[in-house]
């Protein structure tokens, strides 16, 4: 099972960013696929997820109304779309497939924040 991510890049303080996660190997459809964040130093933060059954979404409140997670089964891919971000936001973005005990992570996309 392969994911990739993709989209990061360099943003303004207030831009937005659309990150990128594609799929291959496995059904995608059967796996809860979440992202998450994390800085140097610092715990790997979770920025949200997105269910497998019926695609309910949740992000912490950290960053609730503010980043949007979305997938589209048929063509093996989730999105992570970030509006309003902050210097804060800088980190390198990672989603992950889980099923059950299973679980996959992509190699990560640098966002970084800054003006």
């Amino acid at each position: 099972f392969h994911l990739v991510e993709s989209g990061g890049g360099l943003v303004q303080p207030g831009g937005s960013l659309r990150l990128s996660c594609a799929a291959s190997g496995l059904t995608f459809s059967s796996y809860v696929i979440s992202w998450y964040r994390q800085v140097p130093g610092k715990a790997r933060e979770h920025v949200g997820h997105i269910n497998s059954a019926d695609s309910n979404t949740f992000c912490p409140a950290s960053v609730r109304g503010r980043f949007t997670i979305s997938r589209d089964n048929a063509k093996n891919m989730a999105s992570l779309q970030m509006n309003s971000l902050e210097p804060e936001s800088t980190a390198v973005y990672y989603c992950k497939a889980a099923l059950g005990w299973d679980e996959y992570w992509g190699q990560g996309t640098k966002v970084t924040v800054s003006s």
